[in-house]
């Protein structure tokens, strides 16, 4: 039977939204879903891939380190600005050119005839990674309503669990039966999938002249100059030493960048990326600081177990993945549940007993001394210990975020606690040398400087614990407050 109404798809293109657009939910969600789960399946398969990259790449600890930080450098730095350009030029606009930066840039890591053109294009995925993430949940939030926006971003946050499950035991499997250079290949036909069906499905949507978000150029720049000499000092310090002319320097440039960062952002106040009032509420500090220690040890973790699994005990890529599966699985499950127990409990107390396991996970990880090890016996025991720790904190501390600063600020907040997470692992990652280069190649060297690390990650997860038992009020951060 005929009809008046005009099919979605002309509808779509009278709005304004681009000839052979069809907007839809449907959609919508399939390629924020799509786009953004790409980020986590490439932070995944890369840590299973490293020991094949080194091997072809002839490259020593800081090359198996850059190959890491190239893609969390620009991640880090730009994720806040990411979300203010898409606030300013349209989300869609954003989140699509963040796509097609990010495929371009995962052919490129596919095609890297060597180490240089592999870490420049991995530091490109980076910055497209830094423009997806924000705007794909920006995306969402416009365009669903009511019950089916918790839907869309429950949706969305599964399926990123799930890639990041997945993606190291595919990505293995691939890795051994082809190359690593599979491992990025199979990310770029979802990646165009995803390109197309946005296109024509996502509506654009910015901010109006009074609600966006600030767009602090300065600000970002600044940040990613601060981070990178620091990373460069960082891996470089424990190979050539502190006193080493190249180390020094790009020291003292970071702590210059580091600190004209921190002079903008006090002088833009409120227009700044990153405003310095927020830290006002104590609250709000001791939940930084307890994100930078606990994610700091959980980023240094995630790089070096597969790394020894692989290379200590002699794992292929697809069992060391496989190795790591319970981890995911376990936040998967629990984290849901562990948020309703949190607000029973209290939030204060569950951010101190989270960490807490996850510093109790760690020691068992440090107690492993020699090269014959079993893996139920002495390495899940620990991943289990750390995956139950972390369930307890993720969705607390999303919370606690949120009810710790004014409304105005919750996205800033979340914004900014994002960033110190990457940030974490950014800084952890540059460390990791003190471990790698001191193993010499032995497999119980890299055992027991995987112990000593183990440490570290203990130390670094009470001392998150700390903080957040002497800053967090819980009269502050609860939502019934």
């Amino acid at each position: 039977m005929a009809t008046a109404l005009p099919s979605p798809c002309d509808e779509a293109s009278a709005l304004g939204q681009g000839a052979g657009s069809c907007i839809s939910e449907t959609g919508t969600l399939v390629a924020t879903v799509l786009g953004s789960s790409l980020a986590f399946v490439v932070g995944s398969i890369i840590n299973v891939a490293l020991p094949s990259m080194q091997a072809e790449f002839a490259t020593d600890a800081g090359g198996v380190q850059w190959i890491v930080n190239a893609y969390l450098l620009p991640l880090s730095a730009l994720v806040l600005v990411g979300g203010s350009l898409g606030d300013h030029y349209g989300r869609k606009r954003l989140f699509m050119l963040g796509l097609a930066i990010f495929t371009a840039a995962t052919i490129g890591c596919a095609l890297a005839p060597n180490l240089e053109m592999l870490l420049v294009a991995r530091f490109a995925q980076g910055v497209g990674a830094a423009f997806l993430a924000p705007n794909s949940l920006a995306i969402i939030a416009d365009g669903f309503r009511g019950e089916k926006r918790g839907k869309a971003v429950g949706t969305w946050a599964a399926a990123g669990a799930i890639a990041g499950a997945a993606a190291p035991v595919i990505g293995g499997f691939v890795i051994d039966n082809l190359d690593w250079r599979w491992a990025f290949a199979i990310v770029i036909p979802p990646a165009a999938a995803a390109w197309i069906v946005g296109q024509r499905s996502i509506r654009e949507s910015r901010e109006s002249a009074e609600e966006r978000a600030p767009l602090d150029l300065t600000g970002a720049a600044l940040a990613t100059a601060a981070l990178g000499t620091l990373v460069f000092a960082l891996i470089n310090l424990p190979e050539r030493g502190a006193r080493d002319a190249a180390v020094l320097a790009s020291a003292s440039a970071g702590i210059a960048f580091s600190a004209a960062f921190f002079i903008v952002e006090r002088r833009k106040k409120g227009e700044a990326m990153m405003p310095l009032g927020i830290f006002g509420s104590m609250s709000f500090s001791g939940i930084s600081i307890l994100t930078l220690m606990l994610y700091a040890a959980l980023g240094g973790l995630m790089v070096l177990l597969p790394y020894m699994l692989i290379e200590g005990l002699e794992y292929s890529a697809t069992a060391a993945g496989a190795a790591l599966l319970p981890f995911p699985l376990i936040m998967g499950v629990l984290s849901r549940t562990m948020g309703g127990l949190a607000t029973r409990i209290a939030i204060r107390v569950t951010l101190t007993i989270g960490p807490l396991l996850v510093a109790c996970g760690f020691g068992l990880f440090a107690l492993m001394a020699n090269a014959d090890l079993d893996y139920w016996s002495d390495i899940l025991p620990g991943l289990i210990t750390i995956a139950v720790g972390m369930a307890l904190c993720v969705a607390p501390l999303t919370t606690a975020v949120m009810n710790a600063v004014e409304n105005r600020y919750v996205g800033v907040a979340s914004g900014i606690n994002n960033a110190i997470s990457r940030i974490a692992g950014l800084v952890a990652t540059a460390l990791l040398g003190f471990v790698l280069i001191g193993t010499g190649g032995g497999d119980a060297d890299l055992i027991s400087g995987f112990a000593s690390a183990s440490w570290v990650g203990a130390m670094l997860a009470a001392a998150s614990a700390g903080a957040a038992f002497a800053m967090i009020r819980e009269e502050s951060v609860r939502e019934d407050a």
